[in-house]
């Protein structure tokens, strides 16, 4: 038996191909000259050769499919079945690609059928050819379609009518649900139906766990069905006498509503399950006309924007949900029974398309999430680079191919770094700069943009800490002026300086080193945590005011790190730290990842105990505060105290259970 396939490469074609050759057929498949690879991966797909699968050069874009003479008169009179699966399977197509694939591609295809007066012509159409019916769309109905604005249903609806009115050979039409991933190992080509809607699950399993019961909506009942289901039906009807001039539905014949695939999903991908959901016609009640002006809203535009590029969900994907019809397949039935065919409970298979989703399909898998692919010829400047993190980050970042400006104001320091830089064949350039001297800020800066031209990443490390409580700083208030003018002003003041030049670019990021103490109000620290929150509050306003310049903001609430900057408390030598290597990879994943902050789970866990429950949280650090004894340094002292070098055990215990917290 002799067979002619188009769109035999694709997801769905090749399938076919496949269980056609087991067939014992030949199938002749139609390829562009310039797709003459995808043939190759055919074959290898199929396990067949090129004497069983043979190469038709045409195009769908081309009267007759652009079939050469020879080919002509080769294949007239010898195709038993020709199917035609070459269109366009996306809401996201253009108008003008779909009408020239899924009408113009079928025109040119019914004429070569006819030419070749093939036994039967095999159409691979949708249920988006039925549009937006409201109720049950049987196999037999196709005139009834209605709603078929969209160019993806008006398309698909005028190509089975092209079929229907001027094919000249018999025909079958096969009207398959969203097709998904291989029911029996997931495989799957591209994001599409249900699978735009797996970024918004995986998010919400990153934020909360998956026993938290959530609000979420309802729809219509959207009818999904695996590829594999899809080509073995076909391929059975196909090929069952008598049944010529039909249409047949490829459907799950008990499809799940909108809610139900979302927490099937969920449920797969142990994410959170929407508990309560309402359903979506409620929207029905606001006007058109009304939901038009919104819509038209800049503000409103761009923050639909920004979400659904998050989300990575297409505009029209939300006018879908309440999706009306349904669709019989009795017909499909009737001809399936005892074939042993049938479409699997998308319950019993989710699993399998979430994780060949996650594992290859996932935007988020091709992004270069490596430290070079951010900084590589690139020039990052690091502030307080001659020990402790700035060192450690400068040692990593010039190792994944910066430019790193190192500075600070000791130039002693600064020369050995570069030096250990260079030897482990990187590069480096240092500046002495005193950050607490708004005027030596400015002088930096320009030195910087005048040497290197631009500035690609700012790491504002430089800072200084001052363990003291406030009943010890009644008559000190200079520690609260020193510590605001480094760690907050000579920072803004670096900042402001980079800011034009980035923004003049449309490029740029500024990494903020901030402190746990600012999330978890760390007793003892207030003129340190002062000027750390008034950095994050500006970074805040910055980033909302430049969000649309192409200029991101990252703070990191840093935990406890081993640095000169606390060797004064001696106490901190027997509670846990981070390294400032640690650090630095916190650094690194800040360039790659570029989130408004990061910080870890115990200072997020902080942040959210003081905002629900501040008079606990108060208590407790109180507690802490109380626990832990004032530093000799803080005191004036120039020999540690007992106490602080033998802490006690309910003080190491509370410091182990606080990883990384000031106390």
């Amino acid at each position: 038996m002799n067979y002619f396939v188009t769109g035999a490469t694709g997801f769905i074609g090749k399938r076919l191909v496949q269980r056609l050759v087991e067939r014992g057929g030949t199938v002749f498949v139609l390829v562009r000259a310039r797709s003459r690879p995808k043939y190759e991966q055919l074959l290898e797909f199929c396990g067949a050769s090129s004497e069983t699968i043979i190469p038709i050069t045409g195009d769908l874009a081309e009267s007759g499919l652009g079939v050469s003479e020879a080919d002509r008169r080769r294949l007239t009179g010898t195709i038993d079945h020709c199917f035609h699966l070459a269109a366009i399977y996306d809401l996201k197509a253009s108008a003008e690609s779909q009408q020239l694939a899924n009408i113009d591609g079928t025109r040119h295809l019914v004429e070569l059928a006819n030419d070749l007066n093939v036994g039967c012509l095999h159409l691979v159409s949708s249920i988006a050819a039925a549009g937006l019916y409201p109720g049950v769309f049987r196999e037999d109905m196709f005139d009834e379609a209605e709603d078929l604005d969209h160019p993806y249903f008006r398309t698909k609806h005028e190509s089975e009518g092209i079929v229907r009115r001027e094919a000249r050979v018999p025909w079958r039409i096969y009207r398959p649900g969203f097709a998904v991933g291989d029911s029996n190992t997931g495989v799957m080509d591209k994001i599409d139906g249900p699978y735009y809607f797996f970024k918004l699950i995986q998010k919400t399993r990153q934020l909360l766990p998956p026993w938290a019961p959530i609000v979420g909506l309802e729809g219509g009942r959207f009818n999904l069905v695996p590829v594999d289901y899809v080509v073995a039906a076909m391929d059975h009807i196909a090929h069952v006498p008598g049944e010529d001039n039909r249409c047949f539905h490829l459907v799950d014949s008990h499809p799940h509503r909108f809610g139900e695939i979302l927490n099937i999903f969920a449920k797969a991908a142990h994410a959170p399950e929407m508990a309560l959901r309402v359903n979506a016609r409620v929207f029905d009640i606001i006007p058109p006309a009304l939901l038009r002006t919104l819509g038209g809203l800049e503000p409103i535009q761009r923050v639909t924007n920004e979400l659904l590029r998050e989300l990575d969900l297409p505009p029209d994907v939300f006018q879908f949900l309440n999706w009306p019809t349904r669709y019989d397949d009795r017909e499909t039935q009737r001809l399936l029974a005892g074939s042993g065919i049938q479409c699997p409970e998308l319950q019993d298979y989710a699993w399998r398309l979430w994780d060949y989703w996650e594992r290859h399909l996932d935007p988020d898998l091709f992004i270069d999430r490596s430290l070079a692919g951010q900084v590589k010829d690139r020039v990052v400047v690091i502030t307080g680079a001659s020990s402790g993190i700035g060192k450690a980050t400068a040692f990593k970042l010039a190792e994944a191919g910066a430019k790193v400006v190192l500075a600070a104001r000791g130039v002693e320091k600064l020369e050995q770094t570069k030096t250990e830089i260079e030897e482990k064949g990187g590069t480096a350039f240092i500046y002495s700069a005193d950050l607490s001297d708004m005027e030596d800020c400015d002088r930096f800066v320009g030195q910087v943009l005048n040497d290197h031209g631009q500035i690609d990443i700012l790491i504002n490390n430089v800072g200084r800490s001052i363990r003291r409580s406030i009943n010890h700083s009644y008559d000190r208030f200079h520690d609260f002026e020193r510590t605001m003018q480094l760690n907050y002003f000579g920072c803004l003041r670096v900042t402001m300086g980079v800011l034009p030049s980035m923004e003049q670019r449309g490029r740029g990021h500024v990494v903020n080193i901030s402190s746990i103490g600012v999330l978890s109000n760390a007793p003892r620290f207030s003129a340190y945590v002062a000027s750390k929150a008034a950095l994050e509050a500006f970074s805040r306003c910055a980033g909302a005011e430049l969000a649309d310049s192409g200029i991101d903001f990252t703070t990191i609430n840093m935990p406890l790190v081993r640095t000169p900057m606390i060797a004064p408390t001696q106490i901190y030598q027997s509670v846990p730290t981070l390294t400032p290597e640690q650090a630095a990879d916190l650094v690194a994943r800040a360039i790659i990842e570029k989130p408004e902050r990061l910080a870890t789970r115990l200072g997020k866990a902080a942040q959210v105990a003081h905002a629900v429950s501040p008079r606990m949280m108060q208590t407790l650090m109180n507690t802490a505060f109380r626990m832990f004894p004032e530093s000799s340094a803080a005191l004036g002292q120039h020999e540690a105290m007992p106490e602080e070098s033998r802490p006690s055990q309910e003080q190491l215990l509370l410091a182990n259970l606080m990883r990384g917290l000031h106390w």
